[in-house]
């Protein structure tokens, strides 16, 4: 099989493509930074550069591939609708379209389990439990890209889409930096009463179930699947492991929910006046996914992908912490 993954030059969509390479598929990779995909070349994929806001470009890429891994994307809690529209929505489209135009079998479509989030505690989430409306613009364009995705089958494209939820591992530049470098300054506390669930993600359990998504039978296809290693545990304990193993103090001061989310608004508020609108150390939305239970029901996945988390969370984070000791700029 040949295959285009999008997004290579990223966490998610540049493991995924070492690993498709390792299972033996043929690989073509795009992402923004060609050196963030030198490693994939010199393994043997094949790297076409290129913004995929060209959907002269997007057609280009789709050309002599039997699907594609689409990890592509803008992520983020802070920034403005229409750039968040243009990396998700507009870009999904062209890749969908690109598909299309060149007869790509199938496209399997990294999506987001945000778009599940209101702010409130949620538990053992599904796939069809969604709000009457989304959370913020980086949800609310992943739900739009989903349904250009979905859009598709009526033309013949077979589609799956993703929902990881916190996926970590070795390359994670998402999750747990920003936490380091807030302890490093003694700036982190824990919000609310530290019990908050969570579930998290091994890099290497999302790679099998996009490799599953590949190659699923017919009757998985048309549907989107919440992926994550099905052991959700309380958030504070998961930030305390990363500490110790990264040898910072562990995060035992507490800070009431209510003044931290007012702090955050004050903070979002000055932000927003400043020149540039830099991003805000504190906002509203990671106060509350930092102290709000959040876990999804992964049966669906199990069912009709034959998902078995097989990389524990340790696993994992030990893999992260081992990897964030030795980029440069953290010796």
């Amino acid at each position: 099989m040949r295959i285009l993954v999008t997004g290579a030059s990223g966490f998610i969509g540049g493991r995924f493509a070492r690993f498709a390479l390792e299972q033996g598929l043929e690989v073509r990779v795009n992402g923004r930074r060609a050196e963030g995909v030198e490693h994939l070349v010199k393994r043997g994929a094949q790297f076409i550069p290129g913004d995929l806001g060209d959907a002269e470009l997007a057609r280009r890429l789709c050309q002599g591939v039997d699907a594609v891994v689409h990890c592509a994307g803008m992520t983020g809690a802070w920034g403005r609708y229409q750039d968040f529209h243009q990396g998700n929505v507009v870009v999904t489209e062209n890749v969908v379209e690109g598909c299309l135009k060149e007869h790509v079998r199938r496209l399997v479509h990294l999506s987001s389990p945000s778009i599940y989030f209101n702010g409130r505690s949620r538990l053992n989430v599904q796939e069809q439990q969604l709000p009457r409306r989304m959370h913020d613009h980086y949800a609310t364009t992943k739900f739009l890209a989903e349904q250009k995705v979905f859009g598709a089958q009526e033309f013949g494209l077979e589609v799956l889409a993703l929902r990881p939820r916190l996926v970590t591992g070795a390359g994670d530049a998402n999750i747990f930096p920003r936490l380091l470098q807030m302890q490093r300054k003694r700036r982190l506390a824990i919000i609310g009463n530290g019990l908050n669930m969570a579930d998290f993600t091994s890099v290497h359990n999302l790679n099998e179930a996009l490799l599953s998504a590949l190659f699923a039978d017919d009757e998985a296809l048309g549907q989107a699947y919440n992926i994550s290693n099905g052991q959700p545990l309380p958030l504070w304990d998961v930030v305390n492991y990363v500490m110790r193993q990264m040898q910072l103090p562990q995060v035992t001061r507490y800070r009431s929910y209510g003044l931290g989310y007012s702090l955050a608004a004050l903070n979002e508020a000055a932000c927003m006046l400043w020149p540039g609108r830099p991003q805000p150390t504190l906002s509203r939305l990671g106060m509350q996914v930092m102290s709000k239970d959040f876990t999804l029901d992964i049966s669906r996945a199990r069912q009709h992908l034959d998902y078995r988390p097989q990389v524990s969370l340790w696993s994992a984070l030990d893999e992260f912490c081992g990897w964030w000791k030795n980029v440069p700029h953290n010796r």
